[in-house]
């Protein structure tokens, strides 16, 4: 029997014990070969780690982006298999979707530590968080949100995350979309918007004297 007063902590945010003004940027969705190396070139010319929640089934047929990302110091999480909404999941289905991704990444990159997971569409329920505790995954949602999927321009996405930006807070954006919206999407341009606003983003941020760093260990 679960007892929702025991299960794992879903984390929105992480502020630093030590007092460090960290933000944590995150993308999910990836890996996508028209849109994933762009953001890896931003990160890389900005010299800036992130944390990536990848489609096991993406990662599958990209490993080589799988491979760039740890090479470039980022971290691979998981966001499951195929991106289903795991609150109307069966038990078994959820397990396979979570530990399917895990395998995946590993396959891609034998020493990649996978150590968050994100549920699609952030809908967390007690058997999502006790089979994300039973892998070893620690639950990661978002604090801010700009909804650069939705593609209302750079600048909104900009605009959106200093608006609420804070210490610890763990910024949601995107480098690719789900498999269930792949072919309503043209490949050009996908994502061009979050990588334009990703470009500005980094030095405002670091203007205001935030840390950018992939996530940390959560307990």
């Amino acid at each position: 029997m679960n007892h929702p007063d025991r299960l794992p902590v879903v984390r929105s945010e992480y502020a630093d014990a030590n007092g460090n003004r960290c933000v944590y940027l995150t993308f999910d969705d990836g890996p996508n070969p028209y849109c994933t190396p762009d953001v890896l070139d931003v990160l890389a010319e900005r010299k800036i780690s992130a944390t990536f929640f990848v489609i096991g089934a993406y990662a599958a047929e990209q490993p080589d982006l799988i491979e760039r990302m740890i090479a470039d110091g980022h971290e691979v999480a998981n966001h499951t298999m195929t991106h289903p909404d795991l609150s109307r999941c069966e038990p078994a289905e959820v397990q396979s979707e979570i530990q399917g991704a895990s395998e995946v990444i590993r396959a891609a990159c034998p020493h990649a530590l996978v150590r968050h997971v994100r549920a699609p569409y952030g809908r967390w329920t007690a058997e999502v968080l006790a089979t994300a505790a039973k892998a070893g995954l620690s639950a990661v949602h978002w604090s801010v949100d700009p909804r650069d999927w939705s593609r209302p321009g750079a600048d909104a996405i900009v605009n959106a995350v200093m608006a609420s930006v804070r210490p610890g807070a763990i910024v949601l954006l995107h480098d690719g979309c789900p498999p269930s919206e792949l072919a309503q999407q043209t490949r050009a341009g996908l994502r061009e918007q979050t990588l334009a606003a990703l470009s500005q983003l980094i030095p405002a941020l670091q203007e205001r004297d935030f840390a950018l760093s992939p996530l940390p260990q959560l307990q």
